[in-house]
């Protein structure tokens, strides 16, 4: 019966929240009035799922999980957590398949993908010049690890998680050590 009320109290979460910060009083909530979790153990989750990569809203639903029933309880937890995203990909998939020979889907598409590359653009160009500009003027170095990580990762096809332990000793090196 926990197991079940653990789902269902996830997917009321991953349903009526927009993930992120937003889950955080829902999850305080259901954790709470259930008994799972006290106030303290609920704030001591969130720090921890802060500070460990992913999404905010899967971690807190894994180690509410984990404490209110286990291993099996984060599964759970995060199976309901994830429910509106399993929803949405199925009816979509199931629509595409569908209309895959559409004409309208075939424009529908030629609008969105180009879209999609201009957010992702957007970002990228955001993130630049947020991570190559000091002080409001350009950082040749910071730019330069930027361009040697592209061409690892293109060039040489080396995992990201490599690049991103080159890039951290080169940080220490650079900026630390060598004080660019």
């Amino acid at each position: 019966m926990l197991l079940l009320e653990l789902f269902w109290s996830f997917v009321k979460i991953g349903y009526t929240s927009f993930g992120g910060l937003s889950m955080i009083p829902l999850i305080s909530a259901e954790m709470i009035s259930h008994g799972w979790m006290t106030a303290s153990e609920v704030s001591d989750i969130v720090a921890i799922a802060e500070m460990t990569p992913g999404p905010l809203g899967l971690n807190c639903a894994t180690f509410a999980g984990m404490r209110a029933a286990g291993i099996l309880g984060a599964f759970v937890a995060n199976m309901g957590a994830l429910s509106p995203t399993y929803t949405l990909c199925a009816v979509a998939a199931v629509f595409f398949d569908h209309f895959r020979d559409n004409k309208r889907l075939g424009q529908i598409m030629t609008g969105v993908r180009p879209a999609c590359v201009g957010m992702v653009a957007g970002v990228v160009i955001d993130l630049a010049l947020v991570n190559y500009m000091e002080a409001g003027e350009f950082h040749v170095p910071s730019a330069l690890l930027g361009v040697v990580d592209l061409v690892l990762l293109m060039k040489f096809r080396l995992s990201i998680p490599v690049v991103l332990m080159l890039s951290a000793v080169a940080g220490v090196v650079m900026f630390g050590i060598m004080g660019l």
